[in-house]
């Protein structure tokens, strides 16, 4: 923005010196514009060049964002599996350690069977020992006393044995079953507790991985954000070039328009310049105007119709007429076409002519005097723009100069009817 009022207040500057500079500097000065203009042309080029590199970091990053987004979700999906596995884990967990209670009552159970069971082979072995000897059951069948008694003994010996190896082998199975239930119990639980240690261990690996996204996430919204920023200030840069390029357009248009007036107006000053410079010279006819009347003489008017103060007598007295300055010789012609009244030397007005005109029905009379040359007599019918006579200094006068009166009527000498010739001859 800054630039902006920079690049504006130049143009102002330009604009300013343009008005007191001539031709060449006004050139100069159009040059410098159209060079601030390709400038600020390149300048806009580069801004729209950035705006598009920062444009396409934006949407590299946004891409990257997406991506990583995408990631994120996977993570989760991931996450949310890990965690109904690892609560379908807990709930065997959780089901493994009933069965574990329930197991616990059973091994309790048989251990209290198997304790009974101790108990009753202990009472066995005490019954088979007699005074710290082993009586065998080979004992019990030779000490039979009769057939019959040992027939009796053999059975009960037989029972008693299959009694004792069906203890011994329900006692044994029940170890078996109990050790072999245990190791079971054990490897499930063992097999559970790892799988949920996995699981655990993948989650923490997942939420770190969701973790460094979403740092990552972060880091790429901060620079984001910091090129969305930077790509603001650049469009808002971008903005001001385009303003001051309007404003140096209608600069460069303006100083265009002005240096072509300029140089109209140098053409116009050259040209009234070379006209009255035409007009001036010695011999040079006046241009005959449209309508009824026409200039007298060529030159510069040095004195106007009206009160003033006469430059030989000094007194104030009424200028009845217009003067008009140039050399002497300059040609006089007749104002309007009419008849030569008077023609010769009238005191004050030296030589002096007197053509006197109708136009609508009034009568009017011109007088130019203070002629060098008189080429026209009484009676002679003069045309508007015709020559009667030379620009001179005869008279009353203080330098050369064509003196013309228009009178309303004839020519009187007191003046009444002199009027300002302005009225009616332009100059």
């Amino acid at each position: 923005m800054k630039r902006r009022w920079f690049l504006v207040s130049i143009i102002a500057v330009f604009m300013f010196t343009s008005f007191i500079g001539e031709t060449g500097v006004l050139a100069s000065k159009l040059n410098e514009l159209k060079k601030e203009q390709k400038q600020n042309e390149i300048k806009k080029n580069d801004l729209k060049s950035d705006i598009q590199t920062k444009e396409n970091e934006i949407k590299k990053i946004e891409a990257k964002i997406e991506d990583f987004m995408k990631q994120i979700l996977s993570l989760n999906k991931e996450i949310e599996e890990t965690n109904a596995n690892m609560n379908k884990v807990i709930d065997s967990i959780n089901q493994t350690n009933e069965e574990i209670d329930i197991l616990k009552e059973s091994i309790a159970d048989l251990e209290k069977k198997i304790e009974e069971r101790d108990v009753v082979l202990r009472e066995r072995v005490r019954a088979m020992q007699v005074k710290g000897s082993q009586v065998s059951y080979l004992d019990v069948l030779l000490g039979a006393n009769s057939f019959a008694d040992f027939i009796d003994r053999f059975s009960a010996v037989t029972t008693l044995m299959d009694a004792d190896r069906d203890i011994m082998r329900r006692q044994q199975e029940d170890i078996d079953q109990l050790e072999v239930e245990k190791a079971l119990v054990e490897k499930k639980l063992g097999e559970l507790e790892e799988s949920k240690a996995q699981l655990e261990k993948l989650k923490a690996s997942l939420e770190a991985q969701k973790k460094e996204k979403s740092q990552l996430i972060d880091q790429l919204e901060a620079e984001q954000e910091k090129l969305s920023l930077e790509k603001k200030d650049l469009e808002e840069e971008y903005h001001d070039t385009i303003e001051v390029e309007a404003e140096l357009e209608k600069a460069v248009i303006a100083e265009q328009k002005r240096i072509a007036e300029l140089a109209r107006q140098e053409e116009e000053r050259k040209r009234k310049a070379a006209a009255a410079a035409a007009a001036n010279k010695p011999g040079a006819l006046p241009n005959v105007s449209s309508g009824f009347w026409t200039r007298p003489a060529n030159g510069r008017v040095s004195s106007h119709f009206g009160w003033r103060v006469h430059p030989i007598f000094k007194t104030k007295r009424q200028h009845r007429g217009t003067d008009v300055a140039n050399s002497i010789g300059t040609p006089v012609v007749s104002a309007a076409d009419g008849v030569v009244s008077y023609a010769g030397q009238m005191g004050g007005y030296g030589n002096v002519i007197m053509v006197t005109h109708s136009s609508n029905g009034s009568i009017f009379t011109t007088v130019y005097g203070h002629l060098s040359k008189i080429n026209v007599s009484v009676g002679q019918v003069v045309d508007k723009g015709t020559r009667i006579g030379a620009l001179g200094n005869s008279g009353n006068s203080t330098g050369p100069h064509l003196h013309f009166e228009v009178h309303i009527g004839n020519w009187t000498a007191s003046g009444p009817s002199a009027v300002n010739p302005l009225r009616y001859v332009s100059f």
